[in-house]
């Protein structure tokens, strides 16, 4: 070490110089001077300049930090009061930089997503009975009296509210001095569940089930259970039993759900079990809530998250248990940023906090299929509905056979069985994963088909709301009378179904049925848990919907389901295509008979010896798993092979290409690993932007992140409207 050095070592341990992670991508901490009085640790929140603004940051750990002049250096401005990152958290957000190529400040950004909790909440002014009594007692003033007379401190309101008077007696009193005002801490966001509310009642295998899973829990240490079980086998019942050991051992729990917003019967199956809901971590709470659950979890007062991937960086005060529901669903995987699998991250974190991990699914994702069958993940099995209910009996129509009348989409084997579970006063089920009306419309007479101005894709019609719109950028319109190429009026058509389109065939077989379609573009979050309540009550004979019924609700009722297109899935190129329309129709005829009842389920379908459509009829998953994990195999693909996907994109087509190219032709030569492309993305515009995609591929043990760092740092630098998207692991080939 130089002297020069030396001095400025010594220059910097007495100016008291910390890194700072904030939220930008930048690819390091920044070094802030810590002023003199304050005091600081790594993981501490903290408010810093950057340029001319103040923004939110964490202390960072100084292990490879570079010295700086701290002459040059400005000073942290403020230290927020509330709990510091954890160690694990700080190394959990590290590795996920690091494997997921994304700039630190980014990551840390995630775990810091409600500022206004930074400080602490505000104490409540609340009133507690003294030993004053009025100078004159009325019959209200009786009855406030006799409820504050059990020595708790009660608010103003609650207090008018128990007694059944106005605020205005509560006043009186108070000036007569008998309240005094007193300060307690605000009331927590849930109420604390009791792992004993109402003890489980488990048998046979759903009761060896959770003594495996317990034994697992009950060791403390790091470990991944894969818990998969058949459509209503009690798997929430088996992994509610770890959850309550957790609680006994005074640990918080995270349950991630892939659409938490939609999932009202799963929040009121955990309060039958526990007395009290968890609380809620997702993008439809309100503000103040959001707040007061990040709050309330870094200071241990929330024992039991249940929320969408993003939950996973709340930081926990003392975390004990993970429970990823419904572990092979997309909706995990974030695509924006920071791209991540919040499944596979959740195995991190509990890897790096030494807790366990719970893993759920009737129909796992292969990737966890292959672990559970080489042991890495200790597979747990549940092949039996529990109770009484039995599996539903599954057919395939074949529609070559027996197609539908002309202009319908819905055979008449399956009309028939709809009107018999009708007549029954049973429920029915149609699914079809397609929004509005109609993907498709075009012009009888010159043949004009109604595309985006800003993607490639076609404008997707929604009579409901007379638009005519595009699913990738929101671009809508009126749903024109007249074909802007021709001008002609009144010939224009609607090409293939949406569930607008089969609930408007459903409604002329079936006028008297009351009929519901569920689709996220139809209504908010509030209204789809209202028409999913009401479903539950038997209050809607038909129901026609998108994958929405697929996640994993509770239907009764539900004695038939009828899939409209089992096919939609098997033709887009996706090497995940069979995997995913396995798991979501088999998800799908799972609605049906939960309770008992004798239930069918139906696949319309023009490939009946589809293998996917063989396995899901006979019930044989195994075959169907075996037969995908060998395709997988062979093809070196995930999880036997590993795969990262970069989508270049510019305001035009010259930009991206040139971009793209020079990417490919500065990637290093590395035995294992190949790259294919650039080729155009199958959706090649989108928002305006020209795509072009370039897939690295490479053995299981292939240092995917150097690879793709290193022909970064080589390729041409992002000038003009370019910019490069990284996805390590991706689930999307558009």
């Amino acid at each position: 070490m130089t002297e020069d050095s030396t001095d400025l070592f010594r220059a910097l341990f007495a100016a008291r110089v910390v890194p700072v992670l904030v939220p930008m991508p930048a690819p390091k901490a920044y070094s802030y001077l810590v002023p003199e009085g304050m005091a600081v640790q790594p993981g501490s929140i903290v408010q810093v300049p950057l340029g001319p603004r103040q923004v939110i940051g964490v202390v960072w750990d100084e292990e490879g930090q570079e010295p700086v002049d701290p002459k040059k250096l400005k000073e942290i401005t403020l230290v927020f009061d509330c709990p510091p990152l954890k160690p694990e958290m700080r190394r959990f957000l590290d590795w996920v930089s690091s494997y997921t190529v994304s700039p630190p400040g980014l990551v840390a950004r995630m775990a810091l997503r409600a500022p206004a909790a930074l400080d602490p909440e505000p104490m409540v002014e609340a009133l507690r009975l003294t030993d004053t009594r009025p100078e004159r007692m009325t019959d209200a003033r009786s009855r406030v009296i006799a409820a504050a007379d059990n020595g708790f401190a009660w608010t103003r309101s609650g207090l008018a509210h128990a007694a059944g008077v106005s605020s205005s007696v509560i006043d009186g009193l108070t000036a007569q001095g008998v309240f005094e005002t007193i300060f307690m801490p605000p009331p927590p966001v849930v109420a604390a569940p009791d792992p004993d509310f109402v003890p489980a009642r488990l048998e046979g295998l759903q009761k060896a089930a959770a003594e495996e899973l317990l034994e697992k829990v009950g060791a403390g240490s790091f470990s991944v259970s894969l818990i998969d079980g058949i459509t209503g086998s009690g798997k929430t019942e088996v992994y509610f039993e770890a959850i309550a050991a957790t609680l006994k051992a005074g640990k918080q729990v995270l349950i991630l759900l892939p659409e938490i917003a939609l999932t009202a019967s799963f929040l009121e199956r955990f309060q039958d079990r526990f007395g009290s809901k968890p609380a809620e971590w997702h993008s439809d709470l309100a503000p103040r809530t959001r707040e007061k659950v990040w709050r309330q979890v870094t200071e241990g007062g929330v024992r039991v998250v249940a929320g969408a991937r993003s939950a996973l960086f709340l930081p926990f005060e003392d975390l004990g248990l993970i429970i990823v529901d419904e572990e092979h669903d997309p909706a995990y995987k974030q695509e924006d940023r920071v791209f991540y699998n919040a499944r596979d991250m959740a195995v991190v974190r509990a890897r790096i906090g030494d807790f366990p991990v719970v893993l759920v699914s009737a129909t796992p994702s292969v990737e966890s299929r292959v672990n559970g069958d080489l042991g890495r993940y200790a597979a747990i099995h549940l092949p039996t509905r529990y109770g009484d209910a039995a599996l539903p009996h599954l057919g395939v129509v074949d529609m070559r056979r027996h197609p539908p009348e002309r202009g319908g989409f819905l055979s008449p084997v399956l009309l028939n069985q709809i009107g018999k579970a009708v007549g029954r006063g049973e429920q029915a089920l149609l699914f079809l994963n397609r929004r509005g009306y109609a993907p498709l419309t075009l012009c009888r007479v010159c043949g004009h088909r109604f595309q985006c101005p800003d993607c490639s894709s076609w404008l997707v019609e929604h009579r409901f709301r007379g638009q005519i719109q595009c699913h990738h950028c929101g671009y809508a319109q009126k749903t024109p009378e007249a074909c802007p190429e021709c001008g002609t009026f009144d010939h224009l058509v609607a090409c293939g179904p949406g569930v607008e389109r089969i609930a408007e065939e459903v409604d002329r077989h079936f006028p008297d049925a009351r009929t519901i379609v569920l689709s996220s573009d139809l209504m908010g979050v509030k209204r789809l848990r209202l028409e999913l309540e009401a479903i539950q009550r038997g209050e809607a004979d038909i129901v026609v919907g998108t994958q929405l019924v697929a996640k994993g609700h509770n239907f009764p009722m539900m004695t038939f389901v009828g899939i409209v297109d089992a096919d939609i899935g098997l033709s887009n190129g996706d090497p995940r295509a069979a995997e995913r329309t396995f798991q979501l129709l088999s998800q799908v005829t799972g609605r049906a008979g939960r309770t008992g009842l004798k239930s069918l389920g139906l696949l319309q379908t023009y490939q009946p010896q589809h293998p996917v459509m063989q396995a899901i009829v006979s019930g044989d998953s195994h075959a169907f798993y075996e037969r995908e994990i060998s395709e997988r195999e062979k093809a070196l693909l995930p999880p036997f092979g590993r795969l990262a996907s970069l989508i270049v994109s510019a305001e035009t087509r010259a930009e991206a290409e040139g971009h793209a190219r020079g990417l490919r032709q500065s990637a290093p030569q590395v035995s294992g690993i190949s790259i294919l492309g650039p080729a155009e993305a199958p959706l090649a515009l989108i928002r305006g932007r020209h795509r072009f995609r370039l897939l690295v591929h490479g053995r299981r043990n292939s240092d995917m992140q150097s690879f793709v760092k290193t022909m970064i740092a080589a390729g041409p630098k992002v000038r003009g409207s370019v910019s490069v998207q990284l996805d390590i692991d991706p689930q999307s080939f558009l």
